[in-house]
């Protein structure tokens, strides 16, 4: 079997690299979690196949896969669940044996407890057998999404007869699928440790194929790299070059604060300032800004006064590192 990783940068085509690797000659099923991904590969698979959907390609988000896919054929007569409800279990010391554990009392399951609840049913085997059945390949795009339990119902199942594809950037580890106590809390913390969870389970790790971004300029890539400690190389030509600027003139500030077709990102809060503001990591996965503004928190602006951006907690960084490669051209940090 074919089992691979790919380690990616922003702006590198890691959606676009998936849909190339379609074909009508295989059945897919491909993962991914949040609606935008979701909906940004339907787009591209419809119109690499010419507008009409493949029979032989499934596409899922996240949870249901794990609802539809891996509970409902196994357990669904078993537990009788209503559907899954996307908060914690506030019954934090309900025991692993109980069904409150895993479901409300009105029967939906909680989010962050759906995969533990298929690890503990002994159902994993059967999971394994049935994504072999029906497919040839198995796919995950944004892989550094899969967090908590799911992480670890994941490494459960990639020992499956099947071929496996997962594409993600470590560095854009902005959104969980889910949060469990300390499961699995450390998972993001060292990249090398995190490679490493996916070689031991046999799957071949890529650092290569996807480590230059089309999106942002080479002195864009050069900045993330020099300052953030964040590897990422541009395809781009030496004469395409961009601006990363602090600006520090009042008159200036307030032009590109006044200028609509920039767009301001905040670590936090972005919507009390309103229409062209959001925060660093809620942008991750859009592609269509050519200016970018990031407001530097008071944190933010001292690290950078004293060069120790690299320095920010991993989470803090990853947020900031979305948000200065979603520019095509410039980049305008400025104190929030």
């Amino acid at each position: 079997m074919d089992k691979k990783i790919i380690f990616a940068v922003a702006g590198s085509g890691k959606t676009t690299h998936i849909v190339n690797c379609l074909s009508k000659n295989k059945q897919s099923l491909i993962v991914t979690y949040t609606i935008g991904n979701y909906e940004n590969l339907r787009c591209k698979i419809s119109k690499k196949f010419g507008g009409a959907w493949p029979e032989n390609i499934t596409l899922m988000t996240y949870f249901t896969f794990l609802y539809r896919f891996c509970y409902k054929p196994f357990l669904a007569d078993i537990y009788n669940a209503r559907g899954i409800i996307f908060e914690p279990n506030k019954n934090r010391y309900a025991k692993q044996s109980n069904l409150d554990y895993y479901m409300t009392s009105n029967r939906y399951i909680f989010s962050n407890r759906l995969s533990l609840l298929l690890e503990k049913a002994d159902v994993l085997e059967d999971i394994k057998n049935r994504i072999a059945k029906y497919f040839d390949e198995f796919i995950i795009d944004e892989i550094q999404d899969i967090s908590g339990r799911d992480f670890t119902f994941l490494e459960g199942i990639m020992d499956a007869n099947v071929n496996m594809l997962f594409v993600g950037d470590f560095y854009q580890h902005t959104f969980d699928t889910s949060r469990d106590g300390n499961v699995n809390s450390s998972l993001f913390d060292c990249r090398a440790a995190y490679e490493a969870r996916f070689t031991s389970k046999g799957l071949i790790p890529d650092n290569k194929t996807l480590t230059n971004s089309w999106r942002c300029s080479r002195n864009v890539c050069d900045y993330v790299r020099d300052v953030l400690g964040i590897h990422i190389s541009s395809h781009r030509s030496n004469a395409d070059m961009t601006s990363v600027e602090y600006v520090t003139d009042v008159t200036r500030i307030d032009s590109i604060l006044k200028d609509e077709k920039i767009i301001k990102l905040h670590y936090q809060n972005s919507v009390k300032f309103g229409i062209g503001h959001k925060n660093w990591g809620a942008t991750k996965g859009e592609d269509h800004y050519n200016d970018v503004c990031v407001m530097l928190n008071k944190t933010t602006a001292a690290k950078r006064v004293a060069g120790k951006l690299h320095e920010l907690p991993q989470s803090t960084k990853n947020k900031l590192y979305v948000a200065i490669t979603r520019a095509r051209n410039n980049v305008y940090f400025i104190n929030e």
